[in-house]
Order: structure tokens, then sequence, then C-alpha cells
């Protein structure tokens, strides 16, 4: 009997690992691809628990939704940490203030 690949076991990798880059990004997108991997990850994993023999690429879902579920804790926290940012300067002008003294240059 041939094994097929899992569906999409590639892709939850790529946007695991796309989870955890765009925490960087205020979390926005990294709490995207964060739940993107875990919701693909899931569906991936149940095809798998039916027919375990049938399939290849589990090793990849299973790194995927790890890493998705990093990236979307991160992504929680850092999408968090900018709202507090903007409330604590006083809106996006205050933090944008902020940033200028911080580096010392003018935007």
């Amino acid at each position: 009997m041939m094994k097929e690949k899992l569906p999409n076991s590639t892709l939850i990798l790529v946007f695991g690992i796309l989870s955890i880059i765009g925490c960087c990004c205020y979390g926005l997108f990294g709490i995207v691809f964060g739940i993107l991997a875990i919701v693909l990850a899931n569906k991936a994993k149940d095809l798998y628990a039916a027919n375990p023999e049938l399939y290849t690429g589990y090793e990849n879902v299973k790194t995927g939704r790890i890493l998705g579920i990093i990236g979307l804790v991160l992504s929680v926290l850092s999408f968090i940490s900018g709202i507090i940012a903007i409330i604590t300067a006083g809106g996006i002008e205050g933090l944008m203030e902020m940033q200028r003294e911080i580096y010392g240059s003018g935007f």
C-alpha cells in the first residue's frame, strides 16, 4: 500500500514558522498565522488518527502545531504590549514622540 503525504503538512509547518516571525509585527500577523497553523494541524491530526498507516508527514504537522502555539502566545503578548504602549503614551502621536526621543532623530 502506497503512503501519501498528509494534506497541508508542509503548509502547517510554514504557518507555524511565520507565526513566530509575525510576532515582531506588533503581533497581528503572528496571531493570524498561529491560528491557521493550529486549526489546520488539528484537522490533519484527526485525519492521521483515523488511518495512521495511510499517511506520512505527521512530524511536520506536530512541529508546525507546536510552533503555531508558541507563535500565537508570543504574538498575543506582543499585541498586548503594543496596546499598553499606545495607552500609556497617550495615543499614536504620543508613541511616535516617545520613539523620536528614544532614538534621538527627527523622523
